[in-house]
C-alpha cells in the first residue's frame, strides 16, 4: 500500500514524537507551543488512522505500546537526520554574527560586564545575547534557529554538546542596612523565615526552595518552615531585594561577588557552599567557528573568576 506524508499525517508523527520523548501530552504541548488537548488528538488521529493504539494512557504517565516504541525510534532517527542536515544546510557561511541563549539573571550580571573583553579579542564577530532559562533539546534549537546557549542547571544534555565552564558557590547575602537593623546572626538558627528571599526557578525543573534547602542542608541545619518570605523567578530579583534591604537572597557567587567587593552585599555566616547546579555552554554537534570561539573565551573567563572568587569569598 502506498503511504504518502501529507501534511495532517506528518503533524500527527510530529506530536506522536514529542509526546513519546516526553511521556505526556502537557510536556509535549508545551515543546510544541500548542495546547494540551490539541496534542492528544493529533495523537488520536494517527491512532485511528493506523487502527492500533500507540499509548497506554496511565494515571501518571503515557506508556508506549510495542508499536509505539517501535514508530518511536523510527521518528526520532528520522527527525535527528532531518534536524542535522538542516543545520548545517542553515549555518552561514561567514558566521559574522553568532546568537547565544543565556540564562538572564546570568546574562545581565556576569556576561554583559565581560563583553567588552569578548569583543576586544575578536572585533570582527558580532555576538546576539538574548535572555531565557527554557531547557534545550536538539529540536528546540533547530527550531528556533539557537545556535548556542548558556545554561545554570544540572546538565545531562544527551542529545547536544555541553561545556561546564564554571561552578557556582552559594552563600547567604543581605545589606549593611538590613544587618544593622536585625539581632547578630551568628548561626543558621537565627535566620527566620519571614527573612528569605527565594528564587522559585533557580533552572527549569528546580524545587521552589532548592537553593536555600541545599545550603542549609550543607552546612548541616534544620532549615526554618518555607511558609513565609518573598519569592521570585530569577536570581536577579532577589539579588535586588537584598539590595534594598528586604532580606537575606541565597547568593550566587557569580551574580553578587562584585556587589559584596563593593560594599552593597555582605556575606551573611561566611559559609558558602556548592551547587548542585553549574553554567554549561550547550550547543548542537556540530558547532560553528564563531562558537568554537565563544566557547573557549567563556572556558578562560571562567578560569579567571574562579581565581577572583577565592580570593574574596569563603570557599566550600
Amino acid at each position: 500500500m502506498d503511504i504518502h506524508l501529507s501534511a495532517s499525517l506528518l503533524a500527527w508523527l510530529r506530536c506522536f514524537d514529542a509526546a513519546a520523548r516526553h511521556g505526556s501530552f502537557t510536556k509535549a504541548a508545551a515543546e510544541l507551543c500548542i495546547t494540551q488537548g490539541a496534542v492528544s488528538q493529533q495523537v488520536k488521529h494517527l491512532e485511528d488512522w493506523l487502527h492500533r493504539p500507540l499509548f497506554l494512557r496511565t494515571p501518571r504517565a503515557l506508556v508506549p505500546t510495542p508499536e509505539g516504541q517501535w514508530l518511536a525510534v523510527v521518528l526520532r532517527e528520522s527527525f535527528t537526520a532531518i534536524e542535522n542536515t538542516l543545520a548545517q544546510m542553515r549555518r552561514p557561511q561567514e558566521a559574522a554574527t553568532a546568537t547565544l541563549s543565556c540564562s538572564p539573571s546570568f546574562a545581565m550580571s556576569w556576561l554583559t560586564p565581560r563583553l567588552g573583553e569578548f569583543f576586544h579579542q575578536y572585533p570582527s564577530m558580532g555576538l546576539r545575547v538574548f535572555g531565557e532559562f527554557h531547557r534545550l533539546d536538539r529540536t528546540r534549537m533547530v527550531r528556533d534557529g539557537i545556535e548556542a546557549a548558556v545554561r545554570f542547571d544540572l546538565g545531562g544534555y544527551r542529545d547536544l554538546n555541553a561545556t561546564v565552564f564554571l561552578d557556582e558557590w552559594l552563600l547567604p547575602v543581605a545589606s549593611p542596612e538590613f544587618l544593622a537593623r536585625h539581632l547578630p546572626i551568628t548561626s543558621p538558627q537565627d535566620l527566620q523565615r519571614d527573612w528569605l528571599l527565594h528564587d522559585g526557578s533557580a533552572w527549569d525543573g528546580a524545587d521552589t526552595y532548592e537553593e536555600w534547602q541545599h545550603w542549609f542542608t550543607q552546612v548541616g541545619a534544620t532549615p526554618p518552615p518555607w511558609a513565609g518570605g518573598q519569592q521570585f523567578n530569577l536570581s536577579q530579583l532577589a539579588q535586588g531585594a537584598a539590595l534594598a534591604g528586604q532580606g537575606i537572597a541565597m547568593g550566587r557567587a557569580a551574580l553578587v561577588l562584585q556587589d559584596i567587593k563593593a560594599g552593597r552585599l555582605v556575606p551573611v555566616l561566611q559559609r558558602s557552599v556548592l551547587s548542585r547546579a553549574s553554567y554549561s555552554f550547550v550547543t548542537t554537534v556540530h558547532p560553528s567557528p564563531a562558537m568554537e570561539q565563544v566557547r573557549e573565551w567563556l572556558v578562560e573567563e571562567g578560569r579567571g573568576f574562579c581565581e577572583e572568587r577565592r580570593q574574596a569569598l569563603p570557599a566550600p
